[in-house]
């Protein structure tokens, strides 16, 4: 309880300090900050919006970037024979997803 909390009060200081540009896929912070080569999500505050309407928005773009899968497999080192096989399981687990 005590982790969705945090990562709650995280999303919604997120949300609250976000530009009021709306979500761009692939666009890269500046070169030389410590974003660099990382995708930012934003999103476009409406007016009057509840702020849980916007959270959800949030968390859904988050899960779009990928941010959140790139990070649990960036929690341990993988070596590359590691990061072959989970490739090759990915793979199939899309594939059976397809059918």
């Amino acid at each position: 309880m005590a982790k969705f909390s945090l990562i709650l009060s995280i999303c919604v200081a997120a949300i609250l300090s976000v530009s009021t540009l709306a979500f761009v896929p692939g666009a890269a912070a500046p070169k030389g900050t410590a974003l660099y080569g990382q995708t930012r999500v934003t999103i476009s505050l409406n007016d009057g919006e509840p702020i849980e309407n916007a959270l959800k928005r949030f968390k859904r773009e988050v899960n779009k970037s990928g941010h959140l899968f790139e990070l649990r497999h960036r929690r341990h080192f993988e070596n590359t024979q590691e990061r072959k096989k989970r490739k090759i399981r990915e793979a199939g687990m899309r594939r059976r997803m397809e059918r």
